[in-house]
């Protein structure tokens, strides 16, 4: 049953890409104009002209994303932590295994965030989770998320015998169970979860269905500004945005339909 959701949520996140679209209108312009069908052909030609210049001026990826952001305060305050947990997906696993060493992603700040954490609260346990979430992680992956964000924290300073790792995972509420079976939180332990702003409210809700007693949000990552900030010419940028906003919000949906 997991694995079917697992393989679902990538054929929806794959329909729901701005890309996915982009190439579409493209392909019936083609289409169109192969069979003679000229009015068909203009019409969605105006239609991947438009929904391109609207991509690269409009911030509407910031748009969605700036409510997911808001629902926790970033740094809140925090005393007598046991265990710090870290979800994957800032790790660029793949150049990691060409290349060696550490290779992180965009959301890097997770892991940066969980270092300094780690400082903070010296006598915390430090929990990485993450196996692979890509299709060709399906039978395990070769490299896991959280074996390389333990090498960043280890290159940080943090001791070995503070780490625990959950390398099975392959989506949010996998870690949240996977990571409760490994740490077995107790009622009274505060642990501050780390991921990225737009990504925490479905992580919270994953974390209080699975079971974990004291949980207190700690956003980073923050990728929306206001409107007139983000108004400019970056197709790039608008277009990642408006990918992590659709998926957040359709994955937010699913997963309290599926009570994860």
């Amino acid at each position: 049953m997991d694995t079917a959701l697992f393989l679902l949520g990538k054929l929806v996140g794959l329909i729901l890409r701005a890309e996915t679209w982009l190439v579409l209108l493209a392909l019936l312009v083609v289409v169109a104009q192969a069979r003679g069908r000229a009015r068909l052909g203009l019409w969605a030609g105006c239609a991947l002209l438009a929904l391109l210049v609207g991509l690269t001026v409009l911030p509407v990826g910031a748009l969605l994303l700036r409510p997911l952001e808001a629902a926790y305060p970033a740094e809140p305050p925090l005393t007598d932590v046991a265990g710090i947990i870290v979800l994957g997906g800032s790790e660029d696993v793949q150049a990691s295994r060409a290349w060696g060493g550490v290779q992180l992603r965009a959301s890097g700040e997770r892991l940066a965030a969980g270092a300094e954490l780690a400082r903070r609260f010296p006598r915390a346990r430090v929990l990485l989770l993450g196996g692979g979430g890509a299709l060709r992680d399906l039978g395990g992956p070769m490299v896991s998320e959280a074996s390389v964000g333990a090498e960043f924290l280890r290159r940080q300073g943090v001791a070995e015998a503070r780490l625990t790792l959950e390398e099975r995972s392959r989506n949010t509420a996998e870690n949240a169970a996977r990571g409760l079976a490994e740490v077995a939180a107790r009622e009274g332990e505060v642990w501050v979860l780390v991921t990225s702003a737009y990504h925490m409210p479905r992580a919270m809700r994953s974390f209080a269905a699975a079971g974990w007693p004291d949980v207190v949000a700690y956003p980073v990552d923050f990728r929306s500004l206001p409107f007139g900030a983000g108004l400019g010419w970056n197709l790039p940028e608008n277009m990642d945005a408006l990918n992590i906003a659709l998926r957040e919000w359709v994955g937010g949906a699913a997963y309290r339909l599926t009570g994860r």
